[in-house]
């Protein structure tokens, strides 16, 4: 045994004395002690997690109802399709662009309008 254990082993017979009880038994309450402490640690975190899952499927269903309501901007008709002057102002200032007209030539698409 070492130091620590010998020094414990002589305040529980001291706390048993004082309790008239035996170390065996002071040693069990103590366990059980232990094991309530425990469980209450279990039971907390179980219960933080439950309420975590709780928060998430109440977010998810509200993002579920959202989307089925169809209120998002991509399901309406104007903003689902790109109208041909969008997609010429894109292409007019886009790099894209830049690189079709400098290898056009060199592609031999000489067909010019």
């Amino acid at each position: 045994m070492t130091r620590i254990e010998l020094i414990r082993q002589a305040a529980l017979k001291v706390k048993a004395k004082k309790l008239a009880t035996t170390v065996e038994e002071l040693e069990f309450q103590e366990s059980i002690v232990k094991l309530d402490k425990r469980k209450a640690e279990i039971k907390a975190a179980e219960k933080a997690r439950k309420k975590e899952e709780r928060s998430i499927a109440v977010d998810l269903r509200k993002v579920i109802r959202y989307v089925k309501s169809g209120n998002l901007d991509f399901n309406r008709p104007e903003n689902m399709y790109y109208s041909d002057k969008d997609i010429a102002k894109f292409l007019e200032d886009s790099s894209i662009m830049d690189a079709y007209n400098a290898n056009k030539f060199a592609d031999g698409d000489y067909y010019v309008k």
